[in-house]
């Protein structure tokens, strides 16, 4: 994200660019990172505004990067090895040391390995419904903990699922739609009774690494992406705003594991990508793909010998002895 964000500002210069078909420009020079189009850049980054907060947050913080003594990045070298190479040479050290879910496997004081990074109250009842499942038969389905969409794109999502045929695992928050209580309608959950699971929330990493689940439903935050990547669980990307456009980017075009689904949801398409998904070839590719990438991230970050875990290691002996 670094290397372009003094460049947006000048080349999204009127609202009208936001609407026109221009986002869908591609560019060329970004390393690593060919052919991304403007519309997959960060959503902080499409401002018309120059005073934009966010917006020049991000050149504030791009800025002071350069006089720090190392940058830390949750990810890990295959994953983005051009880009990291070109960081490289920008910044101070960049040390990659994810997935931090994996390092957390590695702690011994069981007080800090109970530490956990979700906003709301799981429910492990989830996991038990899983058990009951075949192998890879089960869409597993969650927006994150902080994005919403409106009461029409909720039930579009639902009648994509039921109309797929397909088991799903959906978690639905209660603030889920914006400004309004999330309320399906009765005929979706009589219908769907028998092979899908309803619940506000529940172990997402128990969950990806359970062998029911065949693939990920997801609005494309880092970590879920993480999560799935580590656990060889492919994805339909539905990204909200900030970095979730950039990844889903790279899930769909880099890395093989990734269908984008259109922002403005219809049932037809979930319906399509859901089944793609789980029964379809190239979902059989995808999930090929994804247990490749699974493999890597093992050897990066469950291994004393990987990238991720040197790299840690590396950065600790660094602090310890600047102190």
């Amino acid at each position: 994200m670094l290397v372009f964000l003094t460049f947006v500002l000048g080349e999204i210069v009127d609202a009208s660019d936001l609407t026109n078909g221009y986002l869908e420009t591609a560019l060329d020079w970004i390393p690593g990172m060919k052919d991304i189009r403007l519309r997959d850049l960060p959503s902080f980054l499409r401002s018309t505004n120059p005073d934009d907060f966010l917006f020049n947050y991000l050149i504030q913080e791009t800025n002071r990067s350069k006089s720090v003594s190392a940058i830390v990045i949750n990810t890990f070298d295959p994953l983005e090895k051009e880009v990291l190479e070109s960081l490289q040479t920008l910044l101070p050290p960049v040390y990659t040391i994810g997935p931090l879910h994996f390092l957390v496997k590695h702690i011994e004081d069981k007080n800090l390995e109970r530490l956990g990074s979700n906003l709301w109250k799981e429910d492990p009842k989830s996991v038990e419904w899983l058990d009951s499942k075949k192998p890879n038969s089960v869409v597993y389905v969650n927006f994150g903990s902080i994005t919403v969409m409106t009461a029409n794109q909720l039930v579009e999502f639902a009648w994509g699922l039921a109309n797929s045929q397909i088991q799903f695992l959906w978690i639905i928050r209660p603030d889920i739609v914006s400004g309004e209580e999330a309320i399906l309608p009765p005929e979706f959950v009589e219908e769907t009774k028998e092979r899908g699971m309803l619940t506000s929330w529940c172990p997402q990493e128990q969950v990806l690494s359970h062998p029911a689940i065949g693939g990920f439903l997801t609005h494309s935050g880092w970590n879920s992406t993480l999560e799935s990547i580590g656990n060889g669980v492919p994805m339909i990307c539905w990204p909200f705003f900030a970095e979730q456009q950039t990844n889903c980017w790279f899930k769909c075009t880099q890395w093989g594991i990734g269908m984008e689904i259109d922002n403005n949801v219809k049932r037809d398409e979930v319906e399509s990508l859901v089944r793609e998904l789980i029964v379809g070839e190239k979902g059989k590719d995808m999930k090929k793909k994804a247990m490749e990438w699974k493999k890597l991230t093992e050897e990066a970050a469950a291994k004393p010998t990987g990238s991720s875990y040197v790299n840690i290691d590396k950065l600790i002996n660094e602090i310890l002895l600047k102190h």
